[in-house]
C-alpha cells in the first residue's frame, strides 16, 4: 500500500499508554484510511486493543518490551538502548520505513535520540520545536518553545523559514505573515538578536511569507500572523503562561456556572455558546508539537492527552507528510 502515509508510533510513551495510544490510532482510522501505523511497543499488550478494531492491512506491530522512562533524564533515555520503542521508532524514519514518527513520550529523549539518529537539513544549524496555537481567526505556528534557550539572528532566520514552511504544509494555498515575538512593536525595541534578525528578514524579501515585524506577547492571539518566531526560553514561558491562562479561565468560568442556582440556570440558557467556548479552548485540538530542523519530521504529542488528544496528532502528521514540509524547507532556506 504505498499510496498510504506510514506513521511510525512510539505506543509505550505518555501517560496511559500503550491503551490511550492505540485508542488514538482506532480513532483517527474511523475517519482516516489513508494512514498505515508501524506501532513499536509491547506485541501482546497491543494486540489486545487494536484486534479487530482496525484491518491489520494497515498496522504492523514491532515488539518490544524495553521503553524510556518519563522520568529519565534525556542522556539516560538515549542510553537505554537500541531497542526501545522510541529509539526503533526515530530508526524506522531514518531508513525510509516510514515518512514521519510521533511519540507521546519524554520530551528531552525524543529531541536527543532524533538528533543522534536524524541528519540537519542542510544550512540549518539547530532544530526548533513547533505547535499549533489557536487565533481568532484560525490557527498560528509558534516556534521555538524549549529546544534552544539561546539563538543567534540566523537561528531564528531559519526559524522564520520553518515556521512558514510548516504553515503552507498544514494550510495549503495560503501564504503566512511571519513576525518576532518582542517586548515592543517598534523597531528598537529588544535585544541585538531580535534587532538583527528583524534587519535580515526586513531586507531578505521573499515569496513565501510576508514579514511583520514584531508582535506583543498580548497580540499572539489575534489572528494578525501566522507564524511567531522566538528562541526557546521565551517560547516556552509565553506557551505555559497561555495554557496556564486558557486553564484558569476555563475552570474559574466553570465555578462561576455552577455555583449557584442563578449561575446553573445561565449556564444552561447559555449552554450552546458553553460548549462552543470550551470546545474552542480544548488542548486536545491543538495536540501535536513538531521537531522541525531534521531531514526527517517527528511529531510529540503531549504525555498527558487522552486518546482524542492523540489522534488529532496523528492528523498532525498525515498533513505534515502530504504537505511535503521537508522538501518545502530545503527549497526555502
Amino acid at each position: 500500500m504505498s499510496e498510504l502515509i506510514k506513521i511510525a508510533v512510539d505506543a509505550m510513551g505518555g501517560d496511559g499508554s500503550p491503551k490511550k495510544i492505540i485508542d488514538g490510532i482506532i480513532l483517527n482510522h474511523q475517519s482516516n484510511k489513508k494512514n498505515f501505523f508501524k506501532i513499536f511497543g509491547d506485541k501482546k499488550k497491543i494486540s489486545e486493543i487494536i484486534t479487530s478494531k482496525i484491518s491489520n492491512d494497515f498496522y504492523e506491530i514491532i515488539h518490544t518490551e524495553n521503553k524510556v522512562e518519563s522520568t529519565d533524564s534525556p542522556l539516560e533515555g538515549a542510553k537505554r538502548g537500541k531497542d526501545t520503542s522510541m529509539w526503533l521508532a526515530i530508526q524506522s524514519v531514518k531508513n525510509k520505513e516510514t515518512d514521519i514518527v510521533i511519540s507521546a513520550g519524554n520530551t528531552g529523549a525524543l529531541l536527543v535520540i532524533s538528533k543522534l539518529n536524524l541528519r540537519m537539513i542542510q544550512n540549518i544549524d539547530k532544530p526548533a520545536l513547533s505547535a499549533l496555537w489557536p487565533n481568532k481567526i484560525g490557527m498560528s505556528v509558534v516556534l521555538d518553545l524549549g529546544a534552544n534557550i539561546e539563538c543567534s539572528s540566523k537561528n531564528l532566520f531559519d526559524f522564520s523559514i520553518m515556521g512558514a514552511s510548516l504553515f503552507t504544509s498544514l494550510y495549503p494555498g495560503e501564504k503566512p505573515n511571519v513576525a518576532l515575538l518582542n517586548i515592543g512593536s517598534e523597531e528598537l525595541k529588544g535585544n541585538e538578536i531580535i534587532k538583527e534578525t528583524y534587519q535580515i528578514l526586513h531586507e531578505k524579501k521573499s515569496v513565501n511569507y510576508n514579514f511583520a515585524g514584531y508582535i506583543e506577547g498580548n497580540q499572539l492571539m489575534n489572528g494578525d500572523v501566522n507564524v511567531i518566531v522566538s528562541d526557546g526560553f521565551t517560547g516556552n514561558v509565553a506557551l505555559k503562561t497561555a495554557e496556564g491562562t486558557a486553564n484558569f479561565i476555563t475552570s474559574e468560568l466553570k465555578e462561576a456556572m455552577t455555583g449557584s442556582i442563578l449561575g446553573k440556570i445561565s449556564s444552561f440558557l447559555n449552554i450552546a455558546n458553553l460548549k462552543k467556548f470550551k470546545k474552542r479552548l480544548d488542548p486536545r485540538l491543538y495536540n501535536g508539537a513538531i521537531f522541525i530542523g531534521l531531514d526527517s519530521p517527528v511529531v510529540k504529542s503531549h504525555g498527558g492527552t487522552d486518546f482524542v488528544g492523540f489522534s488529532n496528532s496523528l492528523d498532525v502528521c498525515h498533513r505534515i507528510v502530504k504537505g511535503n514540509l521537508i522538501e518545502k524547507i530545503k527549497q526555502n532556506i
